[in-house]
């Protein structure tokens, strides 16, 4: 009677240690998001601080993605050369100087110097976390545990958005000091140094990817490793694992040219094209800009920081829903979906933003039915991006991201809210027509198929 109560134990027991390791990989996510979203709420005070004009504004908001785009096209590189926790400790440290950097700041350039260091530290964990909890994970759990990685980066969001709001409330505004003298928008910054140094420590009790062990020529380790994951025969995995490593193809550029057709594969322009299009739609101006949105739309700023908590949350539900619904409905509907509801919804936003009167400032004043308005049609956004194009979709990625983000004060400045969203729109309906023509759905495929 002991020895099923005793394997049911060990069970338990590999099953949360594999849960544990894979937590500790998703803070990765986590801080992704949190870095990402951090500056929303931050911009103006940023402007003063610096004497910013748009442009400046632009690149103060838009450097990180630099870093991003850096990160993510070294990061698997370093990962395959030094291993995956190696590079994810050196990952979580740059998270912390980042963080730290950007908040004691005196001007845009080294401003910008910590904002794409924090960059590096995203691009990399956007490649490497979801990797390492893929390597570690038995298969028939290793999807649930994927998607930790997505839920952690919409969760950082969120946390960036409601850390700003306490901040910026208790101090007043985001420009007026704080404890000890600094401002409220240093301490946004600051805050990111609690989660980055759990992140780091963290880091330290997980073990390396077996994968990369074996590949390392560190066979034994590897074996080791596999046996406290749980695996029910180590030596088996470990001679799979190097069978692969023999018989696989090393990824190179070439690849991407077929020689049969005398043309770069045309999967390669519908990777880019998803990759542009996640970004072209605007949604991290949202993410980024969110507080300057609801601003220039006639909100105070701690109704603006408050919406912006909003939607954080909407984005976090819509991610469970695209998590519940993703292998049922498959990739494509749900990104045909999503880029009707993000058409129609921006639609709705630049017509509001486009008719609204102005106050005596000049400034848009989005009042009674109209704000509300508003305010639905931006969360809708939000939830139609979040159950699609956010889970299902990164270096051109970050290039877009980058394009989007510098561009939108010029943009509000010279077409305001309803011309950028009227371009937003466009891009939207394009995705349409991107997804129903190239898109090929791989709901139930095998990743050998494919």
């Amino acid at each position: 009677m002991d020895k099923p109560s005793t394997a049911q134990d060990n069970a338990s027991r590999n099953q949360f240690y594999i849960l544990a390791i894979s937590a500790v990989a998703a803070l990765g996510g986590f801080l992704f998001g949190f870095d990402s979203g951090v500056i929303n709420g931050t911009v103006d005070a940023l402007n003063r601080a610096f004497h910013s004009s748009n442009l400046g504004s632009g690149f103060n908001v838009a450097s990180i993605l630099l870093g991003c785009a850096v990160g993510a096209f070294i990061a698997g590189t370093l990962a395959d050369k030094f291993g995956r926790r190696s590079v994810l400790i050196v990952t979580s440290v740059l998270f912390v100087l980042g963080s730290w950097g950007s908040g004691v700041a005196h001007g845009s350039l080294e401003f910008i110097l910590y904002r794409v260091m924090g960059g590096l530290a995203v691009g990399a964990a956007s490649i490497i976390c979801p990797a390492y909890i893929s390597e570690i994970a038995p298969s028939a759990v290793r999807g649930r545990l994927a998607s930790l990685q997505q839920l952690a980066i919409v969760l950082g969001l969120f946390f960036a958005f409601f850390s700003n709001y306490l901040f910026a409330g208790a101090a007043g505004t985001a420009a007026s000091p704080f404890w000890f003298g600094f401002q409220a928008w240093q301490w946004m910054f600051w805050a990111e140094i609690i989660p980055a140094a759990v992140f780091l420590l963290g880091l330290l009790f997980i073990p390396e990817s077996p994968r990369y062990l074996v590949a390392a020529n560190r066979a034994e380790t590897g074996r080791t490793v596999l046996a406290r994951l749980g695996h029910p025969d180590p030596n088996k995995k470990v001679r799979e694992i190097q069978e692969t490593l023999r018989m696989g193809h090393k990824p190179r550029v070439s690849d991407l040219y077929d020689p049969l057709i005398k043309k770069i594969r045309p999967i390669l322009w519908v990777g880019i094209g998803l990759a542009a299009f996640q970004q072209l739609v605007g949604i991290n101006v949202v993410f980024y800009y969110g507080e300057v949105l609801w601003r220039a739309a006639g909100f105070s700023e701690a109704n603006a920081l408050l919406q912006n908590v909003i939607s954080g949350a909407v984005n976090i539900g819509s991610t469970f829903v695209a998590i519940a619904l993703v292998d049922h409905l498959g990739r494509k509907p749900l990104l045909i979906f999503g880029s009707i509801g993000m058409a129609l919804t921006l639609c709705a936003l630049a017509l509001i933003f486009a008719s609204a009167p102005l106050d005596e400032h000049g400034k848009l004043a989005l009042t009674g039915s109209a704000g509300l308005s508003a305010l639905i049609a931006a969360n809708a956004y939000i939830f139609c991006f979040g159950v699609s194009w956010g889970p299902v979709m990164w270096v051109v990625q970050w290039m877009s991201n980058f394009a989007i983000t510098m561009t939108f004060p010029i943009l509000l400045g010279a077409f305001g809210l309803g011309g950028a969203y009227g371009l937003y729109t466009v891009f939207a309906a394009v995705s349409i027509v991107f997804v129903m023509k190239l898109v090929r759905e791989t709901k139930g495929k095998p990743l050998e198929d494919m």
